[in-house]
């Protein structure tokens, strides 16, 4: 399969890096020649040095021959010309990161779908839903939603006093014989774990658990967390991310936007009516005791220098406040800061990569997939074909990759979260939690 990538930043670098690592002809076009050099001498990928948009560059990067062309420059309008060209020259499948969010709506005059674009993804929309998802469950490092809503998987940090430290899996699951959940992965010292029966929870663990969305407080009474409703946040950065979060949540709890340039926080008190905007340094401790931030329940570092992000979200924890949500950029920075202390990360480039990975991995494997940004599981989704190994036992009779579970079987809408004795039909829908190294096992268990 021939994919060509337009653009080597952040987005274009792991997007190529990934792909390179599953055996795709991969052609990279780049107009800085630090960008073109560092793609080369990191990765088995083609690189073509020159305008994007360039007919010339496109052709010589045989987009002719593409199955996908995946344009993710910083330019919009590099992208959207980029796109049509590939589409005109007879590229399959075109993928497009655009920032600017009216190109897709119904008033646009200029719409994606006019030049050819297959799928659109836009960064600071993608990072914003995930912010809100998780403002919305405070104790939380990461939410996720399955089935319509109707499923959440809930990343959850593992405290000194929690009451599932030394506890196996098996034991907590035997604690909840009124409700059922899964515990799809472990993330312990930046290592990912499929957590079997016999495993052990340790401090700071972060557990990924997948729950029915009715089901939660009840997981979180078990966890020991405190499951009281978000009132008061507070965001620094008036930046596309900042306003958009503001937008969403100002007219269901108190919603306070710290900016430190004064003529753009005074533009932006103009478009959010019941957003409090404050013209402040999130980086100053006086000007953050004085807002009361030990009070908030989440502080949400967004601003455009990430250094200033980081910083801001580790003084506002060090006050107090009970959830820190930081966005990074710069991708080498996203393993190591929940070592550090913050709650959440959220990294717009990140949340672009996996939908362009998603998008390309599901066409490839005949299923829907999703990624995470700091855990190496992805989740399959499974229809089992009649006569399929997986129909014919029970999940603990068969051999299941060691490097995977089953999360989730839905039954004709009906929803169970897997157990040993659970059975799978030919009518089922099955989510898969799995590393990479055990998809093509699970492929063969739900092939006839």
């Amino acid at each position: 399969m021939k994919i060509v990538i337009i653009g080597a930043g952040e987005v274009g670098f792991h997007v190529a890096k990934a792909l390179s690592q599953e055996n795709f002809d991969i052609t990279v076009i780049e107009i800085e020649l630090d960008k073109c050099r560092r793609i080369a001498e990191n990765l088995d990928v083609i690189v073509v040095e020159g305008h994007g948009a360039s007919p010339r560059n496109l052709t010589r990067a045989k987009v002719q021959e593409a199955d996908y062309v995946l344009c993710v420059t910083r330019v919009d309008e590099v992208n959207l010309i980029a796109s049509q060209q590939a589409h005109e020259l007879g590229a399959k499948k075109i993928i497009a990161r655009l920032r600017n969010q009216q190109y897709s709506t119904r008033e646009s005059i200029i719409r994606p779908e006019r030049f050819g674009i297959d799928l659109v993804i836009h960064p600071e929309k993608a990072a914003c839903q995930e912010i809100v998802r998780l403002v919305r469950r405070t104790y939380a490092t990461q939410v996720m939603e399955f089935e319509g809503g109707r499923l959440q998987l809930l990343g959850i940090r593992i405290n000194a006093d929690s009451p599932i430290v030394s506890k196996s899996v098996a034991e907590l699951n035997n604690r909840s014989d009124n409700f059922k959940f899964g515990i799809i992965t472990v993330l312990r010292n930046g290592n990912s774990y499929v957590p079997w029966g016999d495993f052990v929870f340790q401090e700071r663990d972060v557990g990924y658990f997948l729950i029915r969305t009715d089901r939660v407080d009840d997981l979180m009474h078990l966890l020991g967390k405190d499951i009281s409703k978000t009132r008061r946040i507070m965001i620094m950065g008036g930046t596309k991310i900042g306003r958009s979060v503001a937008e969403e949540l100002q007219d269901e709890i108190s919603v306070r936007l710290v900016e430190v340039d004064r003529y753009k926080a005074e533009t932006i008190a103009t478009t959010l009516e019941n957003t409090m905007i404050l013209n402040g340094d999130g980086t100053d401790v006086e000007f953050l005791r004085s807002e009361n931030v030990s009070e908030l329940d989440s502080f949400i570092a967004v601003a455009h220098n990430e250094q200033t992000n980081l910083l801001s979200a580790l003084l506002a924890k060090h006050l107090g406040v009970k959830q820190t949500i930081c966005h990074m950029s710069t991708t080498e920075y996203l393993p190591i800061i929940k070592e550090i202390g913050l709650d959440a990360v959220i990294s717009k480039n990140i949340s672009t990569v996996n939908a362009i990975l998603r998008f390309i991995r599901s066409a490839q494997l005949e299923t829907a997939i999703t990624t995470f940004d700091e855990i190496d599981v992805d989740v399959l989704e499974f229809n089992p074909e009649p006569g399929s190994k997986v129909t014919t036992k029970t999940l603990q009779e068969l051999n299941f990759p060691k490097e995977s579970i089953v999360g989730v079987i839905n039954h004709h809408g009906a929803l169970v979260i897997a157990r040993g004795t659970s059975q799978i039909t030919e009518e089922d829908t099955v989510l898969v939690f799995a590393k990479q190294s055990a998809i093509p096992k699970l492929k063969k268990l739900f092939k006839a």
